[in-house]
């Protein structure tokens, strides 16, 4: 006979069961490169547009001349402790990589990992409940999926879209010349790291679950534009991160303006005050050497560029003739604070993949 389930008003705090939240659970740039260095990569088939060859979101398989099939997962443990926002964040960052392919989400499946005698039913179901209406805001059902018992609680989705195969996005073919365009502003690992201190206002918590709740819809748009070249969203590994993914994939250096890189209001003065994560520090470490920060910057800026994001912004590399084009798209779907934020310029000699000034 089962043990007896823990009531709702006892429960420990979702936070207090992981080890680490959101996308901050990632394995570190340099571990993962470790582990899949020794990995043989087999043969793929012509209608695989888009594998394991680039580190790109999400897979993409060619279904015929109109459509190709985009499959990608998510999933990841609580970064905050109200059920119904954990399943929301977790959720819109699992299909975020739908849209950061160009493509348009059409079902999910659930993936579904808790401590059934720790938390309660009622909490379990209002973290799936939050997943679901997320799927609904998308317009897309959540078809099935897999539940486990486990000693953390793990929550995200299989995501499954589709995109015209002329325009599937990947994150390796920006060109010298393109402008970097970021959708939202970063600064949800300092939040999240701030909420775990209890450290973190009610403004400061509204504004976290704004941004990792709202769903990257301008994918499919920006997509369609001619000058569009390269797309990815900014997760786990921080802006510098996924920027150098995007440097490396097209064998160029990018070029950020710090200050024009826009932020979550007080996330700079929370990060000033060590609200940090872990991953932060990890990040760095894995690829602080490809990047060449610039004299007048901060160690909070090093901090904020390495920042976990969950559910983080679309990064567009667009011909400058297409920067109005994206930015007015970003503006029609709601991301007000859409930026203009670097270059992508030829490679340097030296290594460097990323200058900051």
């Amino acid at each position: 006979m089962n043990a007896p389930l823990k009531p709702a008003a006892t429960q420990p705090r979702l936070t207090s069961l992981s080890h680490g939240g959101g996308c901050g659970c990632k394995i570190a740039p340099g571990v993962l490169s470790e582990i899949l260095k020794g990995t043989s990569a087999m043969p793929m088939p012509k209608e695989l547009l888009v594998g394991i060859e680039t580190a790109d979101d999400a897979a993409v398989y060619q279904l015929n001349d109109e459509q190709a099939l985009i499959a990608t997962t998510d999933f990841f443990m609580p970064i905050v402790d109200d059920p119904y926002d954990f399943g929301r964040i977790a959720a819109t960052n699992a299909i975020s990589d739908v849209y950061a392919m160009g493509g348009t989400p059409i079902m999910a499946l659930a993936l579904v990992g808790m401590p059934i005698n720790v938390l309660s039913t009622e909490t379990i179901g209002k973290i799936l409940e939050g997943g679901q209406d997320v799927c609904r805001a998308a317009g897309i059902p959540i078809a099935g999926g897999h539940t486990i018992d486990s000693v953390e609680p793990i929550y995200g989705l299989v995501a499954l879209g589709l995109v015209h195969p002329k325009r599937v996005k990947r994150n390796a073919d920006a060109k010298v010349g393109d402008r970097l365009i970021l959708g939202k502003p970063i600064g949800v690992g300092v939040l999240s790291a701030a909420l775990k201190k209890d450290a973190l206002s009610p403004q400061g918590y509204a504004q976290m679950i704004a941004h990792t709740t709202k769903l990257n819809t301008p994918g499919p748009d920006l997509a369609a534009i001619e000058g569009v070249h390269a797309l990815t969203d900014i997760t786990g590994f921080g802006l510098a991160g996924h920027v150098l993914e995007m440097a490396r994939g097209s064998a160029t250096t990018v070029r950020l303006d710090m200050a024009r890189v826009p932020l979550i209001e007080g996330v700079r003065e929370l990060a000033a005050a060590g609200m940090v994560t872990g991953a932060s520090g990890r990040n760095w470490a894995a690829y602080g050497h490809e990047v060449r920060l610039g004299a007048g910057l901060q160690p909070v800026d090093q901090a904020l560029l390495s920042d976990p994001q969950t559910s983080g912004g679309l990064l567009v590399a667009c011909a400058p003739e297409a920067v109005d084009a994206v930015l007015a798209v970003f503006q029609r779907h709601g991301f007000a604070v859409a930026a203009d934020v670097g270059e992508i310029v030829a490679a340097r000699a030296d290594g460097v993949r990323l200058e900051v000034a």
